[in-house]
């Protein structure tokens, strides 16, 4: 199968354009790489396909109101997916981008992966993955307070097939080894601690033929050691936090269930060091390599 991908630079005022530029030195396996942001930050990316999303160039897309640059970095997405969708290429890579600005430029979307869920017509779940941890979360991006009452055991098994598919089709592992982490401390302790765990989790961990609900401080451990193929998460913080602790500046973010491969490195826009020559490119190199990965039908971790 063939590896063309297309990559978006995110933010113009982040990092994005930084670490997709020193990911892009060295060598790539893939067939074609188009790369998508402001005109003036393409200037880095001669030796590829490039394509510009502003009509008229913004002379210093760094320095763009928010408004502006979420206009810009809107604008990549919706073309790296328009040509994910019509075949021209077989992966995504989108660099970090900032909501607030995404929602002044009118892209009212919790985030990408819920963009690229809309633009696909498709039921997506998150991913995420670092050496041999593979995190689903259940719910993303949510105030705390609200997460339970998301919960069902029809929207956990639902997120669940999303990510068993994806493992088998993806992954290329035949018969997944699938764990749940429980919601409560002690995964309730019997009710104790609160009753989803027993009333939700276990439900649907038994339809899915995983493992648990089994206590946050665990799971992970054991995930890590080779016992499960994949663990899926309630809270957003809990999975993201066990990703960047095992592997800071490797995890890639991959959004399940769309028709076409999307990755995206596990970190955000870093204003506060743009520029500086401080970013660390590795998460957004994994990205790359992933994308390739999957889209060739291959084994990835």
């Amino acid at each position: 199968m063939r590896r063309r991908l297309a990559v978006t630079l995110g933010d113009p005022r982040g990092i994005g354009p930084e670490v997709v530029a020193a990911a892009l030195q060295d060598e790539l396996d893939a067939d074609a790489i188009t790369v998508i942001g402001p005109a003036h930050q393409l200037t880095p990316f001669g030796r590829f396909h490039t394509i510009a999303v502003d009509p008229e160039p913004v002379m210093d897309p760094a320095t763009a109101p928010p408004e502006v640059a979420g206009r810009l970095a809107g604008r990549a997405i919706e073309r790296a997916a328009a040509m994910a969708l019509d075949g021209a290429v077989d992966a995504i890579v989108t660099g970090p981008v900032e909501k607030r600005a995404l929602h002044e430029a009118g892209f009212r979307y919790p985030g990408q992966t819920e963009w690229l869920g809309h633009l696909a017509g498709a039921e997506v779940a998150m991913l995420l993955q670092t050496g041999a941890l593979r995190v689903v979360l259940l719910t993303t991006h949510l105030p705390l307070r609200d997460v339970p009452e998301r919960l069902t055991v029809s929207s956990v098994e639902h997120t669940g097939r999303i990510a068993l598919a994806a493992l088998r089709e993806w992954w290329g592992i035949a018969t997944p080894r699938l764990a749940l982490c429980a919601l409560n401390p002690h995964a309730g302790e019997g009710g104790l601690f609160g009753d989803e765990d027993d009333r939700i989790l276990a439900p649907a961990a038994q339809a899915l033929g995983a493992v648990g609900p089994l206590p946050a401080d665990t799971v992970f451990v054991r995930a890590l050691r080779g016992e499960f193929d994949c663990v899926l998460t309630p809270v957003h913080d809990v999975g993201m936090t066990a990703v960047k602790v095992a592997g800071f500046g490797t995890g890639v973010n991959v959004t399940l269930g769309l028709p076409f491969v999307r990755t995206a490195p596990d970190h955000g826009t870093a204003f506060d060091i743009a520029g500086t020559g401080r970013a660390d490119a590795g998460s957004m190199r994994a990205a790359l390599e992933l994308a390739g990965t999957l889209a060739a039908g291959g084994r990835a971790g």
